[in-house]
């Protein structure tokens, strides 16, 4: 069995390899999946990405605040039924402001420094995820989850 700290861990190495999830979004005529540029707080409890507002993503967000997002590593071969990992991050999402000095601008630009003209576009808006729980998954059915108690 691993613990919390032990997920915490692998989670972490996992955002770190990655640079792309698949976010998904919810409104009345069903699911919608894209492709978005994260960063993810140490302490596995945020994460920030971005969008224009002209997006069917970001009006689904603003209609329903529930997403997923799922992080993973596959390299589309065979050997990922075995190697592979697979998490889904779920929680509320929430738009940030995009003062210069602001903690999640330099997180998400610390990762991304090329989407730097992007996320700073007057047309794109930062959004932070406060995640509820993950759902990891490995060698193809190992199931781990790890849940975040709200912070005071």
């Amino acid at each position: 069995m691993q613990t919390k700290l032990d997920i915490k861990k692998h989670l972490q190495k996992l955002c770190k390899a990655q640079t792309l999830a698949v976010l998904c979004t919810h409104n009345r005529s069903g699911s919608y999946g894209s492709l978005v540029a994260f960063a993810n707080t140490d302490d596995m409890r945020e994460i920030v990405f971005a969008t224009l507002r002209t997006t069917r993503k970001y009006a689904n967000l603003s209609s329903d605040k529930h997403v997923a997002l799922l992080l993973d590593n596959r390299s589309n071969k065979t050997s990922d039924f075995r190697k592979a990992t697979a998490a889904t991050a779920m929680g509320k999402v929430r738009e940030v402001t995009k003062r210069r000095n602001s903690r999640y601008l330099k997180l998400y630009l610390g990762k991304h420094p090329h989407l730097k003209e992007f996320v700073e576009a007057p047309s794109c808006a930062l959004m932070v995820i406060t995640l509820e729980k993950y759902y990891v998954v490995n060698r193809f059915q190992q199931v781990m989850e790890l849940h975040f108690t709200k912070k005071k």
